[in-house]
């Protein structure tokens, strides 16, 4: 699999969490993908934007345009060096929330991708990576 470009952006803002859907949906275009297929990557995106704001104190998000022989495809990384997720397992389950939220995000936003990564060390943060194939 070779990525072909990638682009870093900090998430330290509301703002920043907006730019980030602003630049996945861009990069969806990019790749060809279909509306339904932005969406979906960028509804993910957005959702894991806001948990490295909001759960690790702020991070960065990493999008790759990616070639694996006759796919194309988008991946996102968000990292932060917040105090990561004790029970990964649990945090992906349906209705688990510490946020008040309806916990449906981090579940929603593995479901919505072909390829669903995390790695989170209590202490030291958390490593999300997602991607969705055209």
């Amino acid at each position: 699999m070779a990525v072909l470009r990638d682009e870093v952006r900090e998430i330290r803002s509301s703002q920043d969490v907006v730019g980030v859907r602003q630049m996945v949906r861009e990069w969806a275009v990019y790749a060809g993908f279909s509306l339904v297929d932005q969406t979906k990557i960028v509804t993910a995106a957005s959702e894991l934007a806001r948990n490295t704001l909001t759960h690790g104190g702020g991070g960065s998000m990493r999008v790759e345009a990616l070639n694996d022989g006759n796919r194309r495809g988008v991946r996102v990384v968000f990292e932060d060096q917040g105090p990561g997720i004790p029970d990964v397992e649990q945090a992906l389950r349906d209705g688990f929330t510490t946020g008040g939220g309806l916990g449906l995000g981090l579940g929603g936003a593995k479901r919505l991708c072909h390829d669903f990564e995390i790695r989170s060390d209590p202490g030291r943060g958390t490593r999300v990576a997602i991607t969705r194939w055209r």
